[in-house]
């Protein structure tokens, strides 16, 4: 029977450039993965700060090299879409990078003031205000528009959102429209609920843009669920969404800007392809061919980039507490964690994660299923992007060390849709997250950002 390290190297191409195996223990991004959990134990998140700039950059780079290989005249701004983790780490180390930011909710407005009084951002700083906005949204953006923020561009979703900029915004301001594109057609539905439907736009900037003394047209926008895919769907929706800019451009001078949203894959298994240089530059020649084509200047190009600045960031990790066989067939390896409120994800869409064992690569291996702590049936994993099951590592007959796993990329989503900080399924706590970063010399540091959820905090919030 062969080892676990025989059976990763002869199904995939490893060691990759994010996972080595060192002396029969994983490094992640170079990262002592053992030595972290020695330190801090586990269950625990964490978060490899250097990641974050280093996606950032190979998407300006890709742009750049696009608009070169093009002789493309606009310009590119990236900015990060914040629900993908709101967190101030995360904002503070994307924003080195030079990047903008696009929000979806009043209470990101807050945490916009919040970068500006720590000098993280300035004025000029691009703020998207995608989404349908609530009251106290659309008088954030008011407050932020009538305080300076020159760059703070709504982006309307309904025809009567304008109305409320209009009132209260003291001088000037410029907008944007979101398209509402086609949703793919396997979907349950036929268009996105979320933007203005195609037909009515002309007749916004008409009747309401046009006319104003002060709002501009200066941005479309364009978002599609599926993401940025080679597939007909996806180039068909931009195509549209192009031909509809260059249409209206002949019409509002002042629009110059269209933002293609967000939505680049990250590696969810060690078998992961995606020609992200392709998709660029294949984008950047079908916006010039089709401006072209209308006798139309150019856009520039605005990106959200919400899990690819920081999914590839976050790693989940836990220890075997024991295993199960419960049945002559299947053998259950129990976590000290939960699926369901650590990474809901895998729950309630199904997504798959890199999984690798920490420890033990010399070792036989298994086939096993993973089980959660929680009551609920649906806690478990026990399937990867390559095959219907899961192989891990033997426990050691005298198990003289726990067996240690990790589930990697899972930096984007699962705070928020777990609940940080508040009551999750069966009152598991949400674990130990760990900052790791790399300081002048390349040395690689941590530092605890939060400890384990204590019962007082759940007991607090319960109202006892």
């Amino acid at each position: 029977m062969k080892k676990y390290v025989d059976l990763i190297e002869q199904t995939f191409y490893f060691p990759q450039k994010e996972f080595q195996v060192t002396n029969n223990e994983l490094y992640f991004h170079d990262v002592p993965l053992m030595d972290i959990i020695k330190q801090y134990g586990t269950p625990l998140k964490l978060t490899y700060l250097p990641k974050i700039g280093q996606n950032i950059r190979y998407a300006k780079k890709l742009f750049a090299d696009a608009f070169k290989k093009h002789k493309y005249e606009g310009s590119y701004t990236y900015c990060y879409c914040t629900k993908s983790s709101h967190f101030s780490f995360i904002l503070n180390e994307a924003l080195k990078h030079d990047i903008h930011i696009e929000t979806s909710s009043s209470y990101d407005i807050p945490i916009v003031r919040k970068l500006y009084e720590n000098g993280k951002i300035s004025k000029d700083t691009f703020v998207i205000c995608n989404g349908f906005k609530r009251p106290l949204y659309r008088d954030n953006i008011t407050g932020l528009l009538n305080d300076g923020f020159k760059n703070c561009i709504p982006i309307l979703d309904n025809l009567t959102e304008l109305s409320h900029y209009e009132e209260h915004v003291k001088g000037s301001y410029n907008v944007g429209i979101r398209i509402a594109a086609d949703e793919e057609p396997n979907f349950e539905f036929y268009t996105s609920r979320l933007g203005i439907r195609y037909s009515d736009i002309n007749h916004l900037y008409k009747d309401q843009i046009k006319p104003s003394k002060k709002a501009k047209l200066k941005m479309l926008h364009f978002f599609i669920n599926t993401g940025i895919k080679d597939t007909a769907y996806y180039w068909s929706e931009l195509s549209r969404f192009i031909f509809k800019y260059c249409e209206l451009k002949k019409e509002c001078p002042e629009l110059d800007t269209i933002d293609i949203g967000g939505g680049f894959p990250i590696k969810a298994s060690l078998h992961f392809e995606y020609d992200y240089k392709y998709m660029v530059e294949q984008i950047i020649e079908n916006i010039k061919w089709i401006c072209g084509k209308n006798n139309v200047p150019v856009p520039n190009i605005f990106t959200e980039f919400g899990s690819f600045t920081v999914g590839e960031s976050g790693a989940v990790l836990y220890s075997i507490m024991n295993e199960k066989l419960q049945n002559d067939k299947e053998l259950w390896y129990m976590i000290d964690g939960s699926f369901i409120t650590h990474l809901p994800d895998a729950w309630g869409l199904n997504q798959k994660y890199i999984m690798l064992p920490l420890n033990k690569w010399d070792n036989m291996y298994h086939k096993v299923n993973i089980g959660g702590l929680t009551c609920d049936s649906m806690d478990y994993y026990n399937s990867e992007s390559h095959t219907s099951e899961v192989f891990l590592p033997m426990q050691d007959s005298n198990q003289s060390e726990p067996l240690y796993i990790g589930f990697f990329n899972t930096g984007a989503y699962q705070e928020s849709l777990g609940g940080y900080g508040g009551i999750q399924h069966c009152l598991i706590p949400a674990p130990k997250h760990v900052l790791i970063d790399k300081n002048d010399k390349g040395e690689i540091t941590t530092s605890l950002f939060a400890d384990e959820q204590t019962s007082d905090s759940m007991l607090k919030t319960l109202g006892y």
